[in-house]
């Protein structure tokens, strides 16, 4: 009886460790269809995948930390996208990991288009909200409306034109309409956020 207990604690652990590891397979074969599905969705870009290693939330600023660093090519200033949209860029590296500010970080600032109207303003990060940016400087004429969407327009030298930022949420008319606002709710759930793309050609 004691023998055919310990075999079958034996072959119970051995199903266990089976277990764990088609887990740990399955983890890694969906991880890897994001891949393949950000690769595909951005396939105008050459971009190198990554892993966030590090998450960093203080009153003041929001960045993440990724595998990758300068021997694998990533340089500061890179643009870092998800599936959902975009996520930031690089500020600094290591030769193995790379510190990118999101684009919720309050020292960030992004030139941005409404995609319908082609009317540019300025998107900040709030830090209030996990996911929200404020839009300012919207042109007195331009019309803007909650569910309108917002990517990149291209100026400024870091992001290309074009990538998907968010959805106004709320629009908050003023006394005078040159001080009117907006809030953005992005598409990147940073809390969410596990593997992204550098975009390292545009």
């Amino acid at each position: 009886m004691q023998e055919e207990n310990e075999e079958l604690k034996k072959k119970n652990s051995e199903l266990e460790q089976s277990l764990r590891e088609l887990e740990i397979m399955k983890s890694e074969n969906a991880t890897l269809k994001e891949y393949v599905n950000l690769k595909d969705k951005y396939s105008e870009y050459k971009t190198i995948p990554a892993y966030v290693i590090q998450r960093d939330i203080s009153n003041y600023s929001d960045t993440i930390i990724i595998n990758l660093g300068s021997k694998e090519g990533i340089e500061v200033n890179m643009p870092v996208i998800a599936e959902q949209g975009l996520v930031g860029h690089v500020i600094s590296v290591t030769d193995h990991t790379a510190k990118v500010q999101t684009i919720v970080d309050t020292a960030s600032t992004i030139s941005c288009t409404i995609s319908s109207s082609r009317d540019k303003m300025i998107a900040r990060g709030t830090l209030q909200q996990n996911s929200t940016l404020k839009a300012t400087y919207i042109p007195t004429e331009a019309t803007i409306l909650e569910g309108d969407s917002i990517e990149t327009s291209g100026i400024g030298g870091i992001y290309p034109k074009g990538i998907h930022i968010g959805t106004i949420s709320q629009v908050i008319n003023t006394k005078n309409i040159t001080d009117r606002y907006a809030i953005i709710q992005t598409a990147v759930d940073f809390d969410k956020l596990e593997t992204v793309l550098v975009i390292n050609e545009n």
